[in-house]
């Protein structure tokens, strides 16, 4: 059974989780995975974040540097659907802190490299850490969530997103000062990681005893299978446009405003942080409103919304390009939570499917357009790719093709 079939075949009956558990409880709960999410991803943003001092160190092209990413990336994107789809049939809330090792292991890798080799082998540690992590915590932010799934996501996806932005601040003020072996001393954070998904894990399994004690009910309509397939490969094709267009901006942003504006290693740094707390804004923003007016309409307004802003990003001075950047950030990144959330009411019980299948293609869909972009850098200029780039929004016109179905909450 294909991956599509598997997330749009009939499940079994659904259980009320608002009756099993407390809310209090559950917002505790929501707040933990958040907060790991958090650490996790300020984790598995020092490697990014360092890209200019390995291109330094070690002679690196910009497709070198993109195949850093590409190598994160596919270890991610290819084992999270996989590992979604195990963990729907059987959930493994221990799996959490079990996640977090990984990347604990590849930290201390990347701390000792010496040798480019080396360095691909510690990012690969650290993106099975992530392809394990992110399906079975997002199903922890839902069963969270009290019914309020957009804002459930976007909680648990802003934790991420703050901790992406934090990962080159602390690069700037920390590793690009002290050197690669400071990258230790982010382990500290891994361990703190491990004890929140800890306790994570025993409410999900006290959780699991109670549901199994509950009284079934009826299972929420669904939309033909057809229908689903469809929508999820729309879904999937309005990814792609914003991942792309994210890849040129982690990846590379600190470069080109090293390169167009002269500015520092730090400077850049830092305003990578800016941009990133942005996009830490705007995911928060795009699960509650999609709760409020509906995914489809976040989605369609996010993705060729943000087309204005990236036209006119590469024709911009450095203070120009610093505030439109925060909008691109703010606009495009709330489309994500919105997708999630939607793709999960259009499936029903295939929460680590779905987590896993977007989770999965965002980083995959990144570190594809990392290489590709840094190969067409190497041979035209970054400014030529921000220009190239800035038409890849404009996909967000399909959104219009999207179902406009509201199903039941709970």
């Amino acid at each position: 059974m294909s991956l599509a079939e598997r997330i749009s075949a009939p499940q079994g009956a659904q259980v009320n989780i608002a009756s099993v558990t407390g809310q209090a409880t559950a917002l505790g709960v929501l707040f933990s995975v958040s907060a790991s999410h958090m650490l996790n991803d300020m984790m598995q943003s020092l490697a990014p974040a360092l890209y200019p001092v390995f291109r330094s160190e070690y002679s690196l092209s910009f497709a070198e540097v993109g195949v850093i990413t590409l190598v994160f990336q596919i270890t991610a994107s290819l084992l999270q659907p996989l590992i979604g789809l195990v963990t729907d049939r059987r959930p493994t809330p221990w799996a959490l802190p079990f996640a977090m090792a990984f990347t604990l292991f590849g930290l201390v890798l990347l701390a000792f490299a010496r040798s480019y080799p080396m360095l691909l082998v510690s990012v690969g540690f650290i993106g099975i850490g992530s392809a394990v992590f992110h399906p079975e915590a997002s199903r922890a932010a839902r069963a969270a969530s009290g019914g309020r799934h957009g804002f459930a996501q976007s909680v648990f996806q802003v934790g991420g997103n703050f901790g992406q932005s934090l990962g080159p601040l602390m690069a700037a003020f920390i590793v690009v000062r002290d050197g690669q072996k400071s990258v230790l001393a982010f382990t500290a954070l891994a361990f703190i990681a491990i004890l929140l998904l800890s306790r994570v894990a025993r409410w999900q399994v006290a959780r699991g005893a109670a549901i199994r004690k509950a009284a079934p009910v009826a299972a929420a309509d669904r939309l033909p299978r057809a229908v689903v397939r469809r929508t999820l490969a729309l879904l999937v094709v309005l990814l792609f446009s914003k991942m792309f267009y994210l890849a040129s901006i982690n990846s590379y942003y600190t470069f080109y405003l090293m390169q167009t504006f002269h500015v520092t290693v730090r400077t850049a740094e830092e305003l990578l942080f800016v941009f990133m707390a942005s996009v830490a804004a705007g995911t928060f923003a795009g699960g509650p409103i999609g709760d409020l007016i509906g995914r489809k309409y976040v989605i369609w307004g996010s993705i060729l919304g943000v087309l204005p802003f990236t036209l006119l990003l590469p024709h911009l001075g450095l203070v120009g390009t610093v505030i439109d950047s925060m909008a691109i950030g703010l606009v495009l990144s709330s489309a994500f939570a919105a997708m999630v959330v939607y793709a999960t009411e259009l499936a029903p019980g295939n929460v680590g499917a779905i987590a896993g299948l977007f989770f999965g293609l965002s980083f995959g869909l990144g570190g594809i357009g990392a290489a590709v972009l840094g190969v067409v850098a190497d041979h035209t200029s970054l400014t030529f790719v921000y220009r190239l780039c800035a038409f890849l929004p404009a996909i967000g016109l399909l959104a219009y093709f999207l179902p406009d179905v509201r199903l039941k909450r709970g």
